[in-house]
């Protein structure tokens, strides 16, 4: 995967999780930024438990989400504002 597409992805992941985990916004850097850490998170949780959610950019996009919600939630939960 080139370096735009994971950079896209991984800003549609974070801000896809951001709007699902409501909290103070992050920018699109945040966004990235989560995205590329959700989506690792996210495979890792989701080939734990054994679930495919498919192949294609649309998965990875859900992936990235799902990983990217877990994120925000321990990051809210270890500092509580």
């Amino acid at each position: 995967m080139s370096i735009l597409a994971t950079l896209i992805i991984g800003a549609l992941a974070g801000w896809l999780g951001s709007e699902f985990y409501k909290g103070s916004g992050l920018g699109l850097i945040g966004n990235i930024v989560i995205g590329i850490i959700g989506s690792i998170v996210g495979s890792s949780l989701l080939g734990y438990l054994g679930v495919s959610l498919g192949s294609g950019w649309i998965s990875d996009v859900l992936t990235g989400a799902i990983g990217a919600v877990v994120i925000l939630f321990l990051f809210n939960l270890i500092f509580k504002k």
